[in-house]
């Protein structure tokens, strides 16, 4: 099942219990990868700690 498939079945199912449907997929896929780059700059900016004696 890809994912415009479990979309679907989650948004008929959503329907059926009278909820709100889920966001559609590939939405946030930008601020994802936004803050995963971010997070690993300033893993690599961050000074080391040297190893003790």
């Amino acid at each position: 099942m890809d994912a415009i498939q479990q979309h679907m079945l989650d948004s008929y199912r959503a329907a059926r219990h009278g909820e709100p449907p889920p966001p559609p997929p590939g939405r946030h896929d930008r601020e994802v990868l936004r803050a995963l780059r971010d997070r690993l700059r300033s893993r690599t900016a961050a000074p080391r700690p040297r190893p003790g004696p």
